[in-house]
Formats: C-alpha cells, structure tokens, sequence
C-alpha cells in the first residue's frame, strides 16, 4: 500500500479534482457543495493558523453530527492540525481531561456547549476557540463569521505521518488518544475497496475526477466515535457525498426516508441498536433502502436474523461485519448478501491478522485466543507509554496491536468472534462473553435488545445477569429457559430484568454501567 499521503495533502487534491457543483455534506435542508466545501474549509484552516496553531497542533471538535463537523474536520487536516475527536456527553471534568491530555490548541464546539466550556476554558491550554451557531461570546471566534472570511491558505508542507487522533473511552479507565499516522489509516481504508489503490497523488486526482470510488454515504453513528469518524473521512477522501440526520437522537423512520429521498448507495451503522429499529420501519412501511449498495456495522455484533430481514428488503445490497477497534482497523470482515442470509457470521482476516494465546502464539484450530492485528497500526496512545506497551507488543519482531478480542481459529482460517476479554464474566470458574448470550437472547422473539453482565456472587464468583428490552410482555423464566436450549447452563443468566429501554451510548455502544445499575439500584 502507498503510504506516501496525508489526508491534508488528500484533500488539497480532492478540492480541486471534483466536480464543484457535487454535494460534499448533506443534513437535513442544509447542503454543501464541494465547492463551498473548499472555500470554507480553506478560510477556516488559514484563521486557525493565522491565531496561532501550528502545524502539530491538535484541534479538539466538540459537536453533533453535521455540516460544521465535516468542514472542521477538512479544515483542520488542511492545516496540518492533529483532529481530537471529543464526546458530546462527557462532563465538565470529563471533558477538562480530554482537552488538556491532548493539548488541545484549538477547540471547535456546538452553541449548546458554551457553557459547560466556559467553566473549564480558564483551566486549559487552548489557544483558539470557534463557536458553531448562537450567539457566540467574547473570548470565542464565530465559525460561520470565519468560514465567509475569505482567508487564504498558505501552502502546507502535508507529511504522510502527520497524525489523527482517535480518543477511545473503552471500558476502563479515562479516555486514551490513539495515535495513527495519516498515510496508514488512509492505506487501511484501501485496503477494503475492489479498485486498486492510486500510488500518488496524480492518480487520486485522476480517480476523483473520474468518480471512482464516489459515494454516497448515510453516517448514522455520532462522527465523534471511529466508526462514523472513518467512514466519513472515507468517503469525502474520494470526493463522495456525507448524509446525516437532523435530529440529536437516532430517528429510524427519518433514516430510511433520508436514505430514499437522497439515493443513498452506502450506509453505515452499529449492530442491533441501528439495525433493528430501522428494520422495524421498514417493515411498518416507512421508507426504503434499496439504492444501498452496501450497508457496513463495526463496533458490536449483529443477529444474523436482522441482518436477513433489512436483505429482505433490499435484495441487492451486501451486509458488511467490519471488525476493528480505534487502535486497530481490519481486524477481519464478514460479508453477506440474499444469498447466505441469516448464516453464522465468520470473519476473514488477512496474513496481517492472528489468534495469539497468553504464550503470544498462535494458537491451533478450535481454540480460543486473543486477536492480534500486524501490519498498518497506530504508533500507541498519546502521553501513556505504560498502556502503549501492554495494548501494541512485539511479537516475534513485528509490532501487533492488542485491542482485546477473543475468537475461535477455524481450520479453514476464518474466526468466530467471542466479544472483548474487559467485559468477560467468570462464573463459577467458567468464562463467559457477554456477547455470546446477548445474540442468543434477542434471537427470542420478544426481544429488541440485551445487555449481559456478570455481577458479585457469593457462591459463584460472578453471576450471569441480563438486562433485556421486549416489545411485548414475556416472563423472565421464558428468556432462561430459552438461552439454556442453545448455550451451556452456565451460561444462562440467574437474574434477568426487563426494561423500557436497555441503555446505549448514541453510537450503539452499550453502557454496562447504566445496566448494571439498573439491577443493583
């Protein structure tokens, strides 16, 4: 793979090869031509340079999907600045962290934020601050004001390993900053299209000019998390078109309508949280989803049950399971279409990928172990060389990045993901993933959801425990009953409590936190 690029230079190409009149971002009843695109995204980058960032410096984007984070994030790569991705629901000490562990120079916020940044800005080592709507106050710059400056970018001096930064709260501990090098990121993302990847920057110029690769892409998870993050950045790279919805929460019936009413040809989600509802809208009639060419998950599994039902309605499409994480991309992929429907998912990797024991070795066919990605990788996490060194060892003399997965090795080399080791439950000496019994609970058909995890047992240890959300009344003892009929007793939860809603984060994430406080009160 070419790792010659920055997605800087990427985009200093990409503005002026595409078709102008294109739309780069849709949301809602606001569209931005690429032409627009590169005008305001050029104004801004020369107004952050021109406040003092300098090229290195990191610019923190606090805000919801939308216009203003397509723009910033162009602007900011433009410029030669390192991109913080921040989580719109952290608190004030929460978000105080992230902006002064990444040294946040710049930070580009939503109105709704400019108070919770006010009690914190004193504190932090931000030099510039870009306020997104409102009335913007006197120690912030307003970022429409600076989008319609007019500024003028000087030439950058784009390197392939300027950096992004992808923070990642994980499920333990405070957030950490993954470093990638832009030129490998920019090479994974290759690496999982048909068409041979350009070797330089002319021959990018030539493939956007020609439309190859163009996409339009509906980005249903928050950009501020990976997956939507990646895929976005994916897309606009080749001079694609970004849909996102209005709203501030996840509206099924809006995506499938947004999907018709702009053709969309590509889409992507997080596992059941997304999929689901926006079956359960399509069953009811609303919308349609079959302009998508290919709707890809990552992040958290996906009932192959599901996945036949959205196939149902959108024979042509092709269902893609991406594993990876923020500190390894490519893991392996899953891909299916009408014809294997509702099959097991298996992953295939490549030669860059391995099932490792604790020995750090692979381990045989049919065992479990942890995947192991070689090859393109980040260089570790920003200001933690003691977590750097436990999540990316040396193996044999190759780097490997450790997110903590577990799988099954299969002989034909394709794996069964298992879930990641933080959350597994030991029960009665026996290791239980919580996600193995999740999938097996929603295969019930009462179910919409379910969150498993183990909680503090005298007799065993830790006992199984499920949180479950139904669309119609069902007995507690029926949801057992049914997990024992598919999975060992051990793993069927001693407690399981219905709920409205099972708790997520906005990309689908769970959030066992929220859950288990729902058990223990």
């Amino acid at each position: 793979m070419p790792q010659d690029m920055s997605f800087g230079a990427i985009f200093e190409t990409v503005v002026t090869a595409v078709d102008p009149d294109l739309p780069a971002l849709i949301h809602g009843d606001t569209r931005r031509s690429w032409a627009e695109v590169a005008r305001r995204t050029e104004s801004l980058a020369a107004a952050m340079l021109a406040g003092g960032a300098v090229a290195g410096d990191r610019c923190a984007l606090l805000m919801r999907n939308g216009p203003a984070y397509g723009e910033g994030l162009i602007a900011c790569l433009r410029a030669r600045l390192v991109h913080v991705n921040v989580n719109y629901r952290y608190t004030g000490e929460e978000l105080w962290y992230i902006l002064d562990n990444s040294d946040a120079a710049v930070c580009l916020y939503d109105a709704e934020f400019e108070p919770l940044i006010d009690s914190i800005r004193s504190r932090l080592p931000t030099k510039i601050w870009v306020q997104v709507g409102g009335d913007t106050p006197d120690w912030a710059q307003d970022f429409e004001t600076l989008a319609e400056a007019g500024h003028r970018l000087p030439p950058q001096d784009h390197q392939h390993d300027d950096m992004l930064f992808i923070y990642t709260g994980g499920t333990t501990g405070l957030p950490k900053g993954v470093m990638w090098d832009q030129s490998a990121l920019w090479a994974l993302m290759n690496a999982g299209t048909a068409a041979t990847p350009p070797q330089d920057l002319a021959e990018h110029a030539a493939n956007v000019k020609a439309g190859v690769g163009r996409q339009k892409t509906l980005v249903l998870p928050p950009l501020m998390h990976g997956t939507g993050l990646i895929i976005a950045l994916a897309t606009l790279c080749r001079g694609g078109t970004v849909v996102t919805l209005h709203g501030h929460n996840f509206d099924p019936a809006d995506a499938v309508t947004t999907c018709q009413r702009e053709g969309c040809d590509y889409a992507v989600i997080v596992g059941d949280a997304f999929a689901r509802p926006i079956l359960k809208a399509l069953d009811a009639g609303v919308g349609a989803i079959a302009t998508l060419g290919v709707m890809i998950s990552s992040g958290t599994m996906w009932s192959p049950e599901v996945k036949a039902g959205l196939l149902r309605h959108a024979p042509g499409m092709m269902i893609v399971d991406s594993l990876g994480s923020s500190e390894g991309l490519g893991l392996g992929a899953a891909a299916q279409t009408k014809d294997n429907a509702g099959a097991p998912t298996k992953f295939m990797a490549d030669g860059n990928t391995l099932i490792i024991g604790d020995d750090m070795k692979p381990v045989p066919a049919g065992t479990m172990g942890r995947i192991a990605r070689g090859g393109l990788i980040p260089r570790g996490y920003w200001k933690d060389p003691v977590k750097t060194a436990a999540t990316f060892p040396e193996i044999d003399g190759k780097r490997y990045s450790i997110p903590g997965d577990f799988a099954i090795i299969e002989e034909d080399g394709s794996f069964t993901l298992l879930g990641r080791g933080s959350q597994c439950i030991n029960t009665g000496g026996e290791k239980v993933f919580p996600e193995e019994v999740e999938e097996t609970l929603k295969t019930h058909p009462a179910i919409d959801d379910a969150l498993v995890f183990g909680l503090p047992d005298e007799k065993w240890g830790q006992a199984v425990t499920a949180v479950v959300e139904a669309h119609v009344p069902v007995d507690a003892e029926e949801l057992r009953a049914h997990v024992r009929q598919h999975l060992a007793g051990y793993k069927t939860p001693k407690t399981v409590l219905v709920v409205a809603k099972v708790p997520r984060a906005p990309n689908g994430k769970a959030d066992y936190a929220a859950a288990k406080a729902m058990v223990t009160g």
